[in-house]
């Protein structure tokens, strides 16, 4: 790779990411290892692991991880991989759980991540049930939002410093977790990211979208590690209520979708280099009435609608990066800072990696 493709910019003059960025399995492998097991991912909503023995499982970079709340009501993370001969000790999220017991073989540990019971290994010399334990990785909780990580670059407070000035008292401890869609699309994870952190192409790939949120008052705001696209809901057509759109993009994979009396996240999983999945994440607060409900189902309804806009558009980009002949075009200053912030920061990830 030449160095103008790693080079920071300055956003007056700034041009998109290179075209081999998106399509190169070695700078996939970078992103796993420099970006992805060193960054805190958003797992579950605490109203997900509310009671002993509740857990949720994920992926973090190719790793499986579990999550548990235990009989001290203490929230723990493990790898989930048993230290036998790698079984996994859960393989979807569940409730009450008395003890994490291995798929595969049956060994037996605490919600605390300690080996409990080994089956039939009496005869196995100095092998010591009490000396072995889970991996643990860290275990975050924020606003009611529960975070891990493998090996974290940042405390989490850091990673999120500077969003309080806009989220104010909003706190999402007491939200319920209604359901997750994931969406398979057929692109690279930082073709969906881009397409996120711009409102420029709302316009014209969103019409429904475009009609509730007023496109002239549209800002976007950067700061340390996340974006913030923001506009009032006073569309036509709006059924959201008054009150104002806040769009997060939390480094380096989390959105953050928050409208009156709604919380959707986010998170896009690397799969191939040209492929990855969107998990979305659907929140909103208890003693729903009628009405309420059929809001939320309109309210699904509606997030399908541009979602499939979203994946088609991307389909066409990521085929387009992979043809050969794209060459980076240059940025709009004021409707893609976001984007812009974006590509620095992956750019300064590369460099840091020792790419060339």
């Amino acid at each position: 790779m030449s160095v103008s493709d790693l080079a920071a910019q300055t956003l007056a003059a700034s041009t998109a990411l290179a075209a081999r960025f998106y399509s190169s399995a070695d700078i996939a492998a970078i992103e796993r290892e420099q970006v992805f097991a060193r960054s805190w991912q958003l797992i579950a909503g605490a109203s997900q692991l509310s009671g002993a023995g509740d857990h949720v499982v994920a992926d973090i970079a190719d790793t499986p991880i579990l999550i548990v709340r235990g009989n001290d009501g203490v929230l723990r993370g493990f790898i989930n991989v048993c230290r036998h001969r790698a079984g996994p000790l859960a393989t979807c999220n569940g409730r009450g759980a008395k003890a994490l017991r291995c798929r595969y073989h049956g060994w037996t540990y605490g919600l605390d991540g300690a080996l409990k019971a080994a089956t039939e290994m009496q005869d196995a010399a100095d092998f010591e049930v009490g000396s072995i334990r889970l991996t643990p990785i860290a275990v975050e909780t924020w606003r009611g939002l529960v975070f891990a990580a493998l090996d974290p670059a940042m405390p989490l407070s850091e990673l999120l410093a500077g969003t309080e000035k806009h989220l104010g008292d909003r706190d999402f401890s007491h939200y319920h977790f209604e359901k997750k869609v994931p969406y398979p699309v057929a692109c690279n994870w930082k073709v969906y990211a881009d397409n996120y952190l711009e409102g420029y192409h709302v316009p014209h790939v969103h019409p429904a979208l475009n009609k509730l949120l007023d496109y002239r008052s549209y800002v976007t705001e950067t700061e340390g590690w996340h974006s913030l696209q923001y506009s009032p809901m006073e569309g036509e057509g709006n059924f959201y209520g008054n009150g104002v759109a806040l769009y997060f993009y939390i480094w380096p994979n989390l959105m953050l979708n928050i409208l009156p009396d709604r919380l959707q996240t986010n998170r896009i999983i690397p799969i191939a280099i040209d492929q990855c999945r969107v998990d979305f994440d659907f929140f909103y607060p208890p003693g729903a009435s009628p009405e309420a409900i059929a809001l939320r189902e309109q309210d699904q309804r509606f997030s399908d609608e541009v979602q499939a806009e979203d994946a088609e558009i991307c389909t066409r980009v990521q085929q387009a990066l992979t043809c050969g002949r794209y060459v980076p075009g240059r940025l709009n200053p004021k409707r893609e800072n976001a984007l812009f912030h974006f590509h620095e920061q992956v750019r300064a990830a590369y460099r840091a990696a020792g790419v060339r």
